[in-house]
């Protein structure tokens, strides 16, 4: 059974940093894309950071290029996102994701096809 847990969320000041972390189990995690994504009240959801199965290929929102980075580390069936400079936009549920690298898109400006989704982190940047 695919299962995907993200953790690493909390309440954040401005301009605070957090790291959330994504632990895989239940396929072969080197195969796979990881995504996350996110949704705030009201808001429909949006793709955050994606990376491909090989590690070379990741995609950025833009409101978050050049403050977040994602990462994997296959040994730890493990995918990371360092959130930096964070502000009140970026309070929302965390969702991290996971497809098949032959049924996803993942380039530098789309991340699209994810089939199993995790259940969500909250991360609330408040002052």
């Amino acid at each position: 059974e695919v299962q995907l847990q993200a953790s690493g969320g909390g309440l954040v000041q401005p301009g605070g940093s957090l790291r959330l972390s994504c632990a895989a189990s239940g396929f072969t995690f080197d195969d796979y894309a990881i995504g996350w994504f996110r949704q705030a009240p009201g808001k429909e959801r949006e793709g955050v950071s994606c990376i491909d199965n090989s590690g070379r290929v990741t995609y950025y929102a833009d409101s978050v290029k050049g403050r977040f980075t994602i990462s994997r580390d296959n040994a730890k069936n493990t995918v990371y996102l360092q959130m930096n400079s964070l502000n009140s936009e970026d309070t929302a549920i965390y969702f991290c994701a996971a497809a098949l690298g032959a049924r996803v898109i993942v380039t530098p400006s789309r991340c699209y096809g994810m089939d199993y989704w995790g259940k969500g982190t909250l991360v609330t940047v408040s002052s």
